[in-house]
């Protein structure tokens, strides 16, 4: 079959030569691993030098023991203003919040009150134009674009509401695709995305492409690839907007059990039953807290 172009190298799949990848022997993974994140987002020693190097002198991640007395987010007087030509929009309006480790937070606002935009901070896919924002008590303004490509791959689990599957790969392929970014060997990528799809209940459905599934079953598949980096902390953007009640029910379900486990979520909606099943809400409004925002609020 054709490659197609800036298509990632895959894991072997069924029907292919079994002699001719021999080498690729699946390990075993267990699927609990999944539930407790490997990488809590705790203080880590980064290096900002030109070498951009996560790993300690072993070539294993440098996470340092969880410090209960740093929050996984805090934002001081962060605001965003977008700008075209001499017009100047105020996405975010000195916003000061603290997440704690372990707390499931839903952000919730009308649309257009900013919080799409709080989400792409606080996921490092964008950056504040003033104010603070610590993640893990990194100042993640000075992080490089390579390291806050590794803080978005390997410590942060990103789940959208358009699920965001590759329609031409199989469930197992999606989940195992942060892997192949972070040049995880093909044996291991599979055996952790089959555990990931164990773990959200699709171990059944591991070769089916996303057209052969429901709405539901592609957002678990979804979730699945946002944990097989086992991330210390979710980002769900409106998880459940594209699903009927009964989908929506699952996936809260499973949000719940994964924060259960020790994961920090945090996740933006504008359903006012979807923000109930978390610890707190944050409600966004005209860019800027609506209630001011105590401290240290985690259970």
């Amino acid at each position: 079959m054709r490659k197609r172009a800036n298509e990632p190298e895959l894991a072997p799949g069924d029907g292919e030569s079994a002699a001719g990848h021999a080498a690729n022997r699946i390990d075993t993974v267990d699927p609990g691993q999944f539930l407790v994140p490997s990488r809590p987002l705790a203080p880590v020693a980064l290096d900002h030098s030109a070498d951009h190097q996560w790993m300690n002198d072993n070539g294993a991640d440098d996470v340092l023991a969880a410090d209960v007395d740093v929050p996984v987010i805090e934002l001081v007087d962060v605001s965003k203003i977008y700008r075209t030509g001499d017009i100047e929009v105020a996405a975010l309006r000195d916003v000061t919040m603290r997440i704690e480790q372990n707390e499931f937070v839903a952000i919730t606002g009308p649309s257009g009150s900013g919080k799409s935009t709080l989400m792409h901070i606080l996921g490092c896919l964008d950056v504040p134009t003033s104010g603070v924002f610590r993640l893990a008590g990194h100042d993640v303004q000075r992080f490089d674009e390579n390291q806050l490509a590794d803080v978005r791959n390997r410590f942060i689990g990103f789940v959208f509401q358009q699920f965001n599957l590759l329609a031409y790969l199989s469930a197992w392929r999606n989940v195992e695709l942060p892997l192949v970014y972070a040049k995880v060997r093909p044996a291991e990528r599979k055996a952790r995305a089959l555990a990931a799809l164990d773990v959200v209940g699709l171990a059944d459905r591991a070769q089916h492409k996303p057209g052969e599934l429901s709405g539901g079953q592609q957002q678990r598949v979804a979730i699945a690839r946002a944990l097989v980096t086992e991330p210390g902390m979710l980002l769900a953007d409106e998880p459940t907007g594209n699903l009927d009640s009964a989908a929506t029910a699952d996936i809260l379900a499973l949000l719940d059990e994964l924060h259960r486990a020790g994961r920090t979520i945090v996740l933006i909606t504008h359903e006012n039953d979807v923000a109930a099943r978390a610890q707190r809400t944050v409600m966004i409004r005209d860019g800027g807290i609506q209630v001011p925002e105590p401290a240290g609020l985690g259970r």
